[in-house]
């Protein structure tokens, strides 16, 4: 054995003992922090976070320092994604009993008790450093746990700075610091690897590799898909509203969101109105030189270019060395194409201000392009609708490998939960077994707990045979 690999074998085994130890610690103030069942410490440590990360000035230095670290987003977009997520979450847990009972049948004779699941794990993304590990820290305190983060390395100094002032805010209501952790620096994968092996449940937001990794691991694990968010526009629609909510969410953040509209698909006979509104809401069509341009920027040695990720439309055109008219009002660009996969790079997601566009001769057509597109890349994540027609939206929902078809609405807003829709708030979106999943719908409290169910006897319902099998005698026989 060599003295490199006795050397990185006891590296190993230090960054090992070293996560080890932070969930010892971690168990010890969860048992401590869960004792008696107490809602009132729960709701209270759940606000603390919020108010950690809510509270102006400390949202300022969180956006301010992810722009400045991860190079991704901008700063205005990001104060309001922490801003709106955060008081999203909290409307929805506000009053939500967590602890104890929770439902008590007497019909089935079944009482429900809602019980803390331990330690979590959870791996958060740089594209949003601050928004959803605050939004983990949230659920999990709120259902009783304790929780150790494992930022990506681009957003490590910020989750440590919102640790900190989340401990600031832990001061105040004399909760132990150890329930919120985080795997020290320098990140590697070797901690990421045994925080999912030895928590009681991992959450995983971003990298597809760590979701992989965690559904690998031992551990209960939810994951969370790949996006990219294909949208419809039909003849029926109200094409400037469409043109205005796809601009408005395409360029939120510089797209950073897995939810961001990444193609969209326009019926034909409705096209050149859709391009004179997008252009008015700042998109513009590349012809195909300078659509070529960019794919080859951007889709650099097959993968994307990190000089063009998430960053404004000035840098990425630049980077791009394109051009384009009415530049002091472009906010994002469109990328007509005739083909999904492999072959067309652009299909996929592509987490800049780019949006493939195709033509569809009519709503079918559209239909068997959004299928093709989201076979190759998103399947489970999400599809957008811009019509008036209504029974569309749901025949897409009795037929497309989706989770969410998100009807006339910014896309990248609503699907991770809006003020002006029903869907819970959250940063991730579970795909179901479309995308890989075991979760089918938004990450939200419900998946932070463990229930157990107090069964008593109740009078026998045994149906007969006949109840049961009239039906089917009368078409088959017996």
């Amino acid at each position: 054995m060599s003295v490199q690999t006795a050397k990185t074998e006891s590296e190993t085994n230090s960054e090992v003992r070293l996560v080890d130890e932070l969930v010892a610690r971690a168990r010890a103030a969860q048992v401590e922090y869960a004792k008696d069942s107490d809602q009132q410490r729960f709701d209270m440590a759940a606000l603390s976070i919020g108010w950690a990360i809510m509270e102006p000035d400390r949202n300022r230095r969180l956006a301010e320092q992810a722009v400045v670290q991860t190079g991704l987003g901008n700063v205005a977009d990001k104060l309001t994604k922490n801003h709106r997520k955060t008081l999203g979450l909290l409307r929805d847990i506000k009053g939500v009993v967590t602890t104890g009972v929770i439902n008590d049948d007497p019909e089935t004779g079944i009482t429900e008790i809602a019980r803390p699941i331990g330690v979590i794990g959870a791996v958060v993304p740089s594209t949003n450093p601050a928004a959803t590990p605050a939004n983990n820290v949230i659920n999990a305190l709120k259902c009783g746990n304790a929780i150790i983060l494992s930022p990506s390395p681009k957003g490590v100094e910020v989750c440590a700075e919102l640790l900190v002032m989340i401990h600031a805010e832990f001061a105040k209501l004399g909760l132990n610091p150890d329930l919120v952790q985080m795997l020290p620096l320098p990140s590697s994968k070797v901690k990421t690897q045994r925080l999912m092996e030895v928590v009681d449940l991992i959450i995983v937001t971003g990298s597809q590799d760590n979701v992989r990794r965690a559904y690998e691991s031992g551990t209960p694990a939810i994951g969370v898909g790949a996006g990219n968010a294909t949208v419809i526009v039909d003849e029926t629609a109200d094409i400037d509203q469409a043109a205005e909510k796809i601009a408005r969410s395409k360029c939120f953040d510089n797209a950073t969101s897995c939810s961001s509209e990444n193609v969209v698909i326009v019926v034909r006979s409705v096209y050149e109105k859709f391009i004179q509104a997008i252009h008015n809401h700042g998109g513009r069509l590349l012809n195909e030189t300078d659509a070529n341009k960019v794919k080859a920027s951007l889709f650099e040695g097959g993968h994307l270019n990190r000089y063009m990720i998430a960053k404004d439309i000035h840098t990425f055109l630049t980077i791009a060395d394109v051009a384009v008219e009415d530049a002091k009002t472009a906010r994002f660009v469109l990328l007509l194409s005739n083909d999904v996969g492999l072959q067309a790079p652009e299909s996929g997601e592509k987490l800049s201000l780019a949006l493939t566009l195709y033509i569809a001769d009519d709503y079918e057509s559209a239909v068997s392009r959004a299928t093709e597109v989201l076979d190759f890349q998103g399947a489970g994540h999400s599809i957008g609708l811009h019509s008036n027609d209504d029974q569309r939206a749901r025949a897409l929902g009795q037929h497309m490998a989706t989770c969410r078809v998100i009807v006339n609405q910014a896309h990248c807003f609503a699907t991770g939960g809006s003020f002006d829709n029903g869907l819970p708030f959250s940063l991730s979106m579970g795909c179901g077994s479309w995308g890989g999943n075991s979760i089918d719908n938004n990450l939200h409290h419900r998946h932070f707990m463990n229930i157990t169910r107090v069964v008593r006897p109740i009078a026998a319902r045994e149906p007969s045979l006949e109840a049961i099998f009239s039906d089917y005698w009368q078409v088959a026989g017996r």
